[in-house]
């Protein structure tokens, strides 16, 4: 499977479904190389949403493809537009618009990412919810909560395991039945 297609269905979007608070999780599909598992997350009535993969490629090429913000709404399900907002050290802020059936009000989520080399040569990305970092878009409903993590673990030559995590509070009024089956990969 190719490398933007495993990423696309593992990265579903921070909206897709509701961090990585997730404990108990629960495999709902394993298809292709891909583990897809949900788990309930005290508090909320989204779920937390957990997929894994090992993808042909080396680690700087995963975390460039994910460096590049605008470019990566490409590979982001439902994603209509992203940019940095800003760079500093190992952080960054992001800005995201995302696509949403009808009759739910598309929404749009700010991001604090945080990049850290893990001690066994990969890298963890932790992504948390900044909804008040800018003012509200006309025309979007800010994702509320946002917790999440990218965890790249380098494999055999050539291969990197995949972990993504997140869970959020799309804000606003969906139906966490429309999220999951909005989000069920098929």
């Amino acid at each position: 499977m190719a490398l933007f297609t495993r990423l696309l269905v593992v990265g579903v979007t921070v909206l897709a479904v509701s961090t990585a608070h997730g404990q108990d999780w629960n495999l709902v599909k394993d298809e292709a190389g891909i583990k897809v598992y949900l788990s309930d997350v005290k508090g909320s009535e989204y779920k937390a949403y957990r997929g894994v993969t090992t993808v042909k490629a080396d680690l700087p090429t995963l975390l460039k493809l994910q460096n590049d913000v605008a470019g990566s709404c490409a590979w982001i399900h439902e994603c209509k537009m992203q940019k940095m907002l800003k760079h500093e050290g190992d952080k960054t802020w992001t800005y995201a618009q995302f696509n949403t059936p009808w009759p739910v009000t598309p929404r749009d989520s700010v991001m604090e990412v945080t990049t850290r080399q893990d001690a066994n040569g990969g890298a963890t990305r932790v992504m948390h919810g900044v909804p008040d970092y800018l003012p509200p878009e006309k025309g979007f409903v800010r994702v509320s909560e946002l917790e999440g993590r990218w965890v790249f673990t380098p494999k055999k030559a050539g291969e990197v395991e995949v972990v993504y995590e997140v869970h959020t509070e799309p804000g606003g009024s969906v139906p966490s039945w429309l999220c999951l089956l909005y989000t069920s990969p098929s």
